[in-house]
């Protein structure tokens, strides 16, 4: 069933689990994620970024949520950038929208958020924002030496002022394959957690620890999105495919053993995240 991301959250939040998000882009990653929250009996939020198709990945989820009506699941806009975007993921059903303006000058931050925030709300459609900038890694040292942290001064300030369901928090974690081991700042986690109400969300996960993940969770992440190392799990598992058996020609063949690759990194991640068992 789905349900809005903020609903969904706010359980993990008092319960003290994360909820894997990972970001899915076709009907054999959102199958695969169902047939992991139906193993699992976990919630699963459905991270969708718009270049894979808005309203074709919701008409897929909404299929799926039929065949499997007991997954608590979200379906939410990833990076939600242009705000054509946003409002198509609104239109379309999406029980979640991500507004992306990280980037921007606080004050637009802030004004733009606030605005996504009164559409998406009107229709029960929760919003995720992001205070700080995570960024996409290069070389990992590097892109340290200009990361621009999550300020815990200005979130409550943020939330506040949006009205925002969840935050998205920098720390130390960027999207993309990590060069080094991530370092995240559990200080500053723990800061903003002390300062906003809200459940926090962790980008870039792919390649995290688990006993960071675990630890990001316990000081307050809530959510944790993971899209490299599935895209990884599904052309690792095609292409050996392929080189055991080169005469394949049937592309269900490719679908099927992509399903249950990404299906059992699906599960791995829910129980580092602690969302195993919670759907009950």
């Amino acid at each position: 069933m789905m349900i809005p991301m903020g609903e969904l959250l706010a359980k993990a939040k008092k319960e003290g689990y994360g909820v894997a998000a990972p970001n899915v882009f076709n009907r054999e990653t959102i199958e695969a994620c169902f047939l992991a929250a139906k193993k699992l009996r976990a919630p699963i939020i459905l991270d969708v970024a718009a270049v894979h198709g808005i309203y074709e990945c919701a008409d897929i989820a909404r299929y799926y949520e039929k065949q499997y009506p007991e997954v608590p699941f979200a379906l939410n806009l990833d990076h939600g950038g242009a705000y054509e975007d946003i409002v198509k993921a609104i239109h379309a059903g999406f029980s979640s929208v991500m507004i992306d303006r990280s980037t921007c000058a606080y004050e637009k931050n802030v004004e733009e958020v606030k605005e996504i925030v009164k559409i998406a709300h009107a229709v029960g459609t929760s919003v995720e924002a992001e205070l700080g900038h995570v960024g996409n890694e290069t070389i990992y040292e590097e892109a340290l030496s200009e990361y621009h942290y999550t300020d815990p001064k200005q979130a409550k300030d943020f939330v506040d002022r949006t009205g925002c369901d969840s935050l998205a928090v920098a720390i130390g974690n960027v999207h993309g394959v990590y060069s080094s081991e991530p370092k995240l700042a559990f200080d500053i986690l723990e800061e903003v957690a002390n300062a906003v109400d809200v459940p926090l969300v962790l980008h870039g996960a792919s390649g995290v620890p688990d006993d960071a993940v675990r630890e990001s969770i316990r000081l307050g992440i809530c959510k944790v999105n993971f899209a490299t190392e599935l895209r990884a799990a599904y052309s690792k598992a095609v292409k050996e495919l392929l080189a055991e058996k080169p005469d394949t020609i049937d592309p269900k063949a490719y679908g099927k053993t992509a399903i249950a690759a990404v299906k059992e990194l699906v599960m791995a991640r829910m129980k580092v995240c602690g969302c195993d068992g919670k759907a009950e």
